[in-house]
């Protein structure tokens, strides 16, 4: 079988084969992105609109040459609602402790665009790169598995069974397609296996009819409800520090993206860090989420091998129409949890194993017990808080964040006076 071809940050794809392909990404990133805004409070309206806007703003910022897709962060979500206390109108408060944080993330860009990223391989080389990305994979796990079975994890009514059906035929569908299809087809997976996964839905009467009804009744053309931040030294104290998380997870989507187009991407990770920023800085501004990087949207790459950045452009105007236009917003949040089941099986697992290939190409010594350690202990706390997180003193704070965290802090604490087996990442990315 002959290998896909690979399509580089530069290459240009016809508008006509953009417009699905940019769909795809955007059914990829729809789930958490929307999920996110509600479990903080936000409009989710407002938040897909910002997602498409914060994308842009990346691709500009790094001139073309990283490809990826921001959407809202998970990280934030306890820090948050720690600040409003699930009150809506607190939001503003938030929003202030957010843009606090694309500063700070800003500062950390201008540091690496101007010294190189030496210091943040020092900070974090492939060991811990790769445990927070699999760790990112796994921390999902749970919620792709519920997805697809359903939240009890149970299978003992009619229901119950034919929401498997719907799931597993999506996901076969999906996988099959990206195995097995030819041409412009296999570039399509995700969004022929939602597509196949929806229609299916409809002719079994499992799509929710007041769905349904918020379809029919939604405007074609609206504003999302903006705010604007209000100032906060609390929200600062609790929220800004939340940018290390940032750093971690694009340095590791950056190093996963990489890997699998095989070019050296770290020397654009200062503009990468700046793009995060300034695109998390104007959807505070707006009243939008904190952005990030998006591993679903790795995984799509990963799977089709289509890295140009043209796809994000496009996705990104679709996330705007979107967020401009409430019944197609409310179609896509109509998918059954069935179908997006089906899909993020693939997804999260794909980034689970980006880690993987991280420490592989790194050659990461495992006989190496402080390795075991750092990767070991970062990725059962992680994946065992899942997105409950862990609370303390009334504070959540997610489990991507907390185990991100125990990487850099063990890494740091046990390689005082050590030595490292690892192939340095100068290196490491010379041989992409």
């Amino acid at each position: 079988m002959l290998p896909k071809k690979i399509y580089y940050p530069e290459d240009r794809i016809p508008f006509l084969r953009l417009v699905p392909m940019g769909m795809q990404h955007v059914v990829a990133m729809f789930g958490a992105t929307v999920l996110c805004p509600i479990l903080m409070g936000f409009n989710p309206q407002v938040a897909l609109f910002f997602s498409g806007i914060g994308t842009l703003l990346f691709i500009l910022i790094t001139r073309f040459q990283v490809p990826s897709y921001l959407g809202s962060s998970f990280a934030f979500i306890g820090p948050v609602l720690a600040v409003t206390g699930g009150d809506a109108s607190k939001i503003p408060l938030a929003l202030c402790g957010i843009a606090g944080s694309a500063v700070l993330y800003a500062v950390a860009a201008v540091v690496t665009m101007r010294r190189g990223p030496g210091w943040i391989d020092r900070l974090m080389p492939p060991v811990v790169t790769g445990s927070v990305v699999a760790l990112i994979g796994l921390n999902l796990s749970p919620s792709a598995v519920s997805n697809f079975v359903n939240a009890d994890l149970t299978v003992k009514s009619g229901g119950d069974f034919t929401r498997l059906a719907i799931a597993s035929v999506t996901f076969l569908t999906a996988a099959l397609a990206s195995i097995y299809l030819r041409g412009f087809l296999q570039l399509l997976p995700i969004l022929t296996g939602a597509i196949v996964g929806y229609g299916l839905s409809a002719m079994l009467g499992v799509l929710d009819p007041q769905s349904l009804a918020q379809i029919r009744g939604a405007a074609w053309i609206g504003l999302p409800p903006f705010q604007t931040p209000v100032f906060s030294v609390n929200a600062l104290l609790v929220i800004a520090p939340i940018f290390i998380v940032l750093v971690a997870e694009n340095k590791g989507h950056l190093a996963a993206i990489s890997g699998f187009m095989g070019r050296d991407l770290n020397r654009h990770l200062g503009r990468a860090y700046m793009g995060d920023a300034v695109a998390t800085f104007v959807s505070a501004m707006g009243g939008g989420t904190p952005q990030t990087t998006y591993a679903e949207n790795m995984g799509v790459m990963a799977i089709t091998r289509v890295f140009s950045t043209y796809n994000f452009v496009m996705a990104a105007a679709i996330a705007i129409l979107l967020g401009l236009c409430p019944k197609f917003g409310a179609l896509i949040q109509s998918i059954p949890n069935p179908v997006l089941g089906g899909i993020t099986l693939i997804l999260y697992g794909l980034i689970a194993l980006m880690g993987v290939r991280i420490w592989m190409q790194a050659k990461v010594d495992f006989s190496d017990h402080r390795n075991m350690v750092v990767a070991g202990v970062s990725i059962i706390v992680a994946t065992g808080l899942g997105v409950k997180g862990l609370t303390v003193a009334g504070l959540n704070i997610a489990g991507i964040a907390c185990g991100t965290v125990l990487a850099l802090v063990l890494n740091v604490a046990l390689s005082a006076g050590g030595h490292s087996s690892e192939v340095p990442e100068d290196e490491l990315h010379g041989k992409f």
